[in-house]
């Protein structure tokens, strides 16, 4: 009869309080993304609309992807996500979007606002994230590559060959 070692058993990696607030912090600016994204999709007027209209469901798409992400980690790290709309009020990074038609012109320049302001929040605590969980560190990679990807082409819309640079 041959003797099989004992499982090991390991305690289950927990998120510290400040890794928790990390990833809390991306968390409600791709909530807070997504819902822009649908304020602008409804309410954008002007040249181009078709365009922007369909640009900004690719937005939404990815926000809310990201988001379902990054809560689905949170809870993998034993931490508690909270995307209720007061939370998310209270606090996203993101500027306001307005409740009125928006110009083609100033939605993207609005768009791409929120899009830097994500991507600023990732990179603000990415480095505390990576020195405490370096998947979760991996997550906010892909989101800004995505993120500053959809900045870029977003933001592109208004700029004129050789005659204005990214905001």
């Amino acid at each position: 009869m041959t003797q099989t070692a004992a499982p090991t058993t390991t305690a289950p990696f927990r998120a510290s309080e400040q890794l928790s607030a990390s990833l809390q912090a991306v968390l409600v600016d791709l909530v807070d993304l997504h819902v822009q994204g649908k304020q602008a999709h409804w309410n954008v007027v002007g040249k181009n609309f078709r365009d922007l209209h369909l640009q900004l469901d690719e937005i939404v798409d990815a926000a809310r992807d990201f988001s379902d992400d990054v809560a689905e980690r949170m809870r993998a790290v034993h931490a508690l996500p909270d995307a209720r709309s007061k939370t998310v009020a209270a606090q996203s990074s993101l500027p306001e979007f307005p409740a009125d038609e928006v110009d083609t012109a100033e939605t993207v320049d609005r768009i791409v606002a929120s899009l830097y302001a994500v991507a600023g929040t990732a990179r603000r605590v990415h480095d505390d994230v990576d020195a405490e969980d370096p998947t979760s560190a991996d997550l906010l990679h892909a989101i800004l590559e995505r993120i500053e990807q959809l900045a870029w082409m977003t933001d592109a819309e208004n700029r004129v060959a050789g005659g204005s640079v990214p905001r």
